[in-house]
């Protein structure tokens, strides 16, 4: 782990990924009830949580692959979970609950490659993510009263959902600012 000094840009950035995340948080509530109405008509209500359930972590995967130190994923997930909170979300505290044990879950990830491989770590935290959240689904959302197949479904398209949002679009953005240079502007400066 060479990379753990924090910097003053580091953490403006963490605090603007954690920010916007709290306001895509808060718009995706409502989005996933009408979803959850949706589905509810024809007796698969229970998908529309998992289907959505990637975008409901981006914050952390995003914030551990661009900034690329321990602990960035965690607070990153957790500003975007209080944002959300403190905004008015219905979910209210529990927004925040959530957003620790989904900041513990990315973040773990990374730290099995003890952030050395950041691909590799992306990866893993998509895997992790859908493990941990899933295990606390079982608790918190009355998981453990379904059959054994609709879990398996349920888990299968969590991880779709945490591969797609939490993976591809998190490392499709992390390499658009690659290519706007954005994120490397100033460094020679230093």
């Amino acid at each position: 782990m060479k990379n753990t000094v924090w910097k003053l840009k580091d953490v403006i950035l963490l605090a603007l990924i954690g920010i916007i995340f709290s306001v895509v948080y808060f718009i995706l509530a409502p989005l996933c009830q009408f979803l959850t109405g949706g589905l509810a008509a024809v007796g698969l209500q229970p998908f529309s949580y998992d289907i959505t359930w990637g975008a409901w972590m981006m914050a952390a995967p995003l914030a551990s692959y661009i900034l690329k130190k321990p602990g960035a994923g965690f607070l990153a997930e957790v500003i975007g979970a209080a944002g959300e909170m403190f905004l008015g979300s219905y979910w209210g505290v529990s927004a925040l609950i959530s957003g620790v044990i989904q900041g513990i879950a990315s973040e773990l990830g990374f730290t099995l490659t003890l952030y050395k491989n950041y691909n590799l770590g992306l990866w893993l935290s998509t895997l992790t993510g859908t493990v941990v959240t899933f295990t606390w689904s079982l608790i918190s959302m009355g998981y453990a009263s379904y059959g054994f197949f609709m879990l398996v479904m349920l888990f299968i398209v969590r991880y779709l959902s945490m591969l797609f949002f939490g993976g591809v679009l998190v490392y499709g953005i992390q390499r658009l600012l690659d290519r706007s240079k954005f994120l490397s502007r100033g460094e020679e400066e230093e």
